[in-house]
Formats: structure tokens, sequence, C-alpha cells
């Protein structure tokens, strides 16, 4: 079969396939009596195999050796070509992503694209200083991706570069997610951080949520009341509070308890109980905790302190029952506490 025809039954044009002979990949077995390429059956079966070798990636060189070296190893080849499509998928992906948050800050111009590569890759620097520039240039009203915020957040452990992302981010507008509360906003990627198996991820994943304004944060941080992590349902507990919201009183109380910013936590308790039937239930569950066989004396003694910023008949009852405890301690801060009620 002639060269010409060859190139039309196998798709390889004529000019590869001298490239091929070229390099000693398929030669072709014999000659037309005026000198044209005759290429036979074998020939023609070893182009389909060049071809199928190719389309996994191979170079022409490593082809000839698979095809020509008895002792040459698929496996080693394989191997390689696995770790390298592996490479080349990450890179594409970064790429991908990258050119997927430039285009959600919704760019003017080419200024702005400009400006968004160089918020990106400032964000990506081992620099902590340059991290926290670019945090801070949200300040000057730079396009920002929130994906990269967030991931940002996520990721920074340098605290006064995570506190400045946290800022961008509450400034940046993602608060409120993309309106239906299951979209691609601050909130709901801040929440699946919450679902991470690191824990410091979690940590600044709840973190971030409670520096969020909005319903979507709020409806986020009410979820995470419920979260395994203890320090996850501390920070939501401390955010929550802090908002006015009664639900958070059982954590606020596990704090106080597990003596894990316990002092802000009874701040926030004192905060709540300005409502009289907050103020109520409040004074139970610190009462049902002091009467709980489980709570240790250090414990008990911070929650007889709590008790002093909770006005109403049920605290004051408890202080005085406590005033009389076995706990010297105990007794000596209830009454004390007694004292102040008295006084004012």
């Amino acid at each position: 079969m002639l060269i010409g025809e060859v190139a039309r039954r196998s798709g390889v044009s004529a000019r590869m396939l001298r490239h091929y002979e070229s390099l000693g990949l398929v030669r072709p077995s014999g000659r037309t009596g005026a000198g044209y390429r005759e290429y036979s059956d074998a020939d023609i079966r070893r182009i389909f195999h060049v071809e199928s070798l190719r389309a996994l990636g191979m170079s022409l060189r490593e082809i000839g050796r698979a095809l020509d070296d008895p002792d040459f190893a698929p496996a080693t080849i394989v191997g390689d070509l696995v770790r390298a499509t592996r490479e080349r998928i990450a890179a594409e992906t970064e790429l991908l992503t990258r050119l997927r948050r430039i285009d959600a800050a919704g760019p003017a111009d080419w200024e702005d694209v400009l400006q968004v590569v160089a918020l990106l890759q400032a964000l990506g620097s081992q620099s902590a200083g340059a991290r926290q520039r670019a945090a801070l240039a949200v300040a000057d009203e730079v396009p920002v991706p929130v994906e990269a915020l967030v991931e940002a957040v996520l990721r920074e452990s340098e605290p006064n570069v995570a506190g400045a992302l946290r800022w961008a981010l509450a400034r940046s507008g993602a608060g409120d997610g993309d309106g239906d509360g299951h979209g691609d906003g601050g909130p709901a990627l801040l929440a699946e951080g919450l679902g991470s198996p690191v824990a410091a991820v979690r940590e600044r994943a709840v973190r971030a949520l409670a520096e969020l304004p909005g319903e979507e944060a709020d409806a986020r941080l009410r979820a995470a009341l419920g979260h395994p992590d203890a320090v996850v349902r501390g920070h939501a507990a401390l955010a929550l509070g802090a908002r006015g919201e009664a639900d958070a009183v059982p954590a606020l109380v596990d704090l106080v308890v597990a003596g894990r910013d316990d002092t802000g936590a009874a701040d926030v308790l004192g905060v709540l109980a300005g409502d009289t039937t907050a103020a109520e239930r409040i004074a139970t569950a610190l009462a049902e905790r002091l009467a709980d066989a489980a709570t240790d004396a250090p414990a008990r003694g911070r929650l007889t302190q709590a008790l002093a910023a909770v006005p109403g008949p049920t605290a004051a009852r408890v202080l005085g029952e406590l005033s009389r405890d076995a706990d010297r301690a105990v007794a000596l801060t209830a009454t004390y506490v007694l004292r102040l009620r008295d006084a004012r």
C-alpha cells in the first residue's frame, strides 16, 4: 500500500509518516519499481500501535523503546504517565480555579483583572506581611473573589493575618450567601469548613462565621450549636448570645463549666439575662449544673460567679443556698455576690 493510501486509511498524514520513518519508528517494508514507499500489513499495524501509544501521552522516543526493546517494562512508563497526567490535571485545575475566581469578581476592565490576579497571588504568598496587605487591600475596593478569601481564612494560622482576612471577608458582602441559602456565598463555604477533619480549620471557619453579618450567617451559627466539636459550639454560642439568641444558653453554660472562655460566656449570659424570661432560664441552667455531681469544684466556682450577673428570684434563691455550700470557696463567692445584690 502506497503512502497516500496509508494516510487516508490511518488518518496519519503523509508528512507524519515520513517523520516516523526518519525516527525509525515505522519503516515501509518495500519500494515500488518507481521508488515509492510501500507499506505492508505489518507496517500498518505498527502505525496503529504508534498512534495508540501516542494517545496515552507517550513521547515518540518512549514509543520507539516500547515497540523495539524486549526488556522494556510497561509498568514503568505507565506509572510515569499517571504521575505526569495527575500533575497536568492539578495545574489545569488550579488555572481553572483562578479563572473562575477572576470571573466571580466581575472585573470591569483589564486593570481590574490584573488587580485580582495580584490579590490572588498575594493571598498565597509565603510572607505573612504580603498576605495581610492583600487582605487590607479590600479597603481600596479591589474586586474580591469571596471563594478565595474563604480559602485563605481557612488555611491562615498567623493570628494577625487571620484577623485581617476575617475582616476582609465580612467587608466583602459575603454574609448574605447567594440568596437561596444553598449557594457559594461566604456562609455556605465556611459551613463546609466546619466539616473539616482538622480541628484548627473548623475553628477558623466558625470564627469567620461569627464575624459575618446577615441572616445566612446566623442560620449557619445556629446549626453549629449542635456541632460535635465543643470549640465550634462555643464560638457559635458566644456570637449568637451577643446577638441576643437565647438558644445559645446551654452552650454558654458549657463554656463556663469547661473553663474555656468562661469569662466571656458569663458576660454574654449576663447580657441575655436582661430579659426576665431569659434570666430565669439562665439561672435554672446554672443551678442544674451546680447540682450535677459530675461538676467539679473549680467549675462550681465559675458557675457561682456567673450567677452574679443574672437577676431574678431564681438566681437569688440559688445564691442563698450556695452561701451555705460545703465548698468554702463557693460559699464565700455566693455570700459576696448576695451582698453586692443587696447593696444595689
